[in-house]
């Protein structure tokens, strides 16, 4: 397993915007991803920021959920909104609550 921590980061004062462009392009493509094992989508102590924490089968699967034609209109969606490309953070995870 891979996991992969994503913080899009919006312009001042857009992250309402950006949570509506991530509700029409990615609840349906996440549900659907048999690479994903856990996914979690909330919001930071920053006002303006956004954080992914997901669970991958396996880096493969990361890498092919972030070229997906949902995540690129997400991106083609959001990008005037955010204040500079999302960060990436992998991690290995080592024990996970729920999940063998």
């Amino acid at each position: 397993m891979i996991g992969l921590i994503v913080t899009h980061r919006a312009q001042a004062g857009q992250r309402a915007a950006l949570i509506e462009a991530w509700e029409r392009h990615m609840p349906a493509a996440v549900a659907s991803n048999p690479g994903h094992v856990a996914y979690s989508y909330g919001l930071g102590d920053d006002p303006d920021a956004i954080i992914a924490v997901q669970i991958y089968r396996s880096s493969a699967a990361a890498d092919a959920f972030l070229r997906t034609d949902a995540y690129l209109d997400y991106l083609d969606a959001s990008r005037h909104l955010l204040a500079h490309e999302p960060e990436l953070t992998r991690f290995t995870p080592h024990w996970i609550k729920g999940i063998a």
